[in-house]
Order: C-alpha cells, then structure tokens, then sequence
C-alpha cells in the first residue's frame, strides 16, 4: 500500500464515524421565530408545503414559523391568494369534489346541503381562514384539525391545517386582507 492510499483510507476511516452520528434537525411543529429571506413583507403568509411550514413574516427578515399538514398529492393548492374571511369554529361541508373522489367518506352529505356545525369535532378546528384569489373564494383554508397527527404530513384534501393552539394564534395577528403565498 503506498503511503498516500493509506492516508486517504486512514483520514476517510476517521470521518466515517462523524458522517453515521450527523443528525438531520428533526421536524417541530412548535411555533418559533426564525430568520428568513428579506423579499418578503412584514405581514405576508409564506407556505412551504415541502418542507410542512407556514411562515408569518414579522419583521424583514423575520418570521414565526409553524407546522403544518398540506394537500395529498394532486390536490394541493398553490399560487398567491388573499384572506378574504376568517371565522372562529367554522361551520363545515366537504367540497362537490371531495365527496365524488370519496362517496363512501362523505355520504350523508350526498343529495343534500348539509353542513357540519361549528365546534370540537368539526374538521377545519377552532379557526379557519378562507382563502381567495381575484374576489372568488378557492374553497382552501388555513384551518385548525382535528387530527394533530396529521401536522407535518401531506395528507389533507388540499387545505393547510393546523394545530387548534397554533391557528388560533395566527388567526389573532392576520387580518382579513393578509396576502398568501404558497410555493
């Protein structure tokens, strides 16, 4: 073995060990204030679906960030919307959409207009802010859930939820007005 190999494969041997314990920082749907890009205005609602985090601009170049749940693949929302309405334990119904793609989830609201009332075990949760774009409403929303399980993951029919706790402080510092960009 010539002596170059050998400190290759000795240097390579020694940094083996610091590669297998690097860690990847772990997902925290916590909300926290965190740097980010100076682009984007104090005010403004950033959605990375991704990476599962929403990011209330604070400051230039501050955020509070929070976790969230998005779209399954194929139904996800993206593009620039306004929230035209915000309404504390929302009444709710499933989309045309989401009943066609899941009769048998949705049945007992097949031929009517029923709606679910507003409260604890309502879907969109303790908050919800509705989305629009060009004055008509896109039928998605930054809402609450009732299934906490579910923040981190893409798995929702195309709304960002949140945690009951974390939407009902963001539904505190966002007026109607508030513009949303989700990438």
């Amino acid at each position: 073995m010539r002596r170059r190999t050998f400190i290759a494969s000795t240097l390579a041997a020694a940094t083996l060990p610091q590669l297998a314990m690097a860690e990847t920082a772990a997902y925290d749907p916590t909300p926290q204030e965190v740097r980010i890009k100076r682009q984007y205005q104090p005010g403004q609602l950033l959605i990375l679906p991704r990476s599962h985090y929403l990011y209330f601009v604070t400051a230039p170049g501050k955020a509070i960030r929070y976790g969230v749940g998005v779209g399954k693949a194929g139904l996800e929302f993206t593009g620039t919307a306004t929230i035209a309405l915000k309404k504390e334990w929302p009444t709710w119904r499933p989309t045309d959409e989401m009943i066609e793609r899941d009769p048998k989830a949705y049945k007992r609201f097949i031929g009517n207009t029923e709606a679910q009332p507003g409260g604890p075990g309502n879907p969109l949760g303790a908050r919800a802010l509705y989305l629009f774009q060009n004055g008509k409403d896109t039928y998605f929303r930054i809402h609450g859930t009732t299934q906490p399980n579910s923040i981190g993951r893409s798995v929702s029919n195309g709304c960002i939820r949140m945690m009951n706790e974390h939407v009902k402080d963001l539904y505190e510092r966002v007026p109607v007005g508030t513009v949303v960009t989700v990438l």
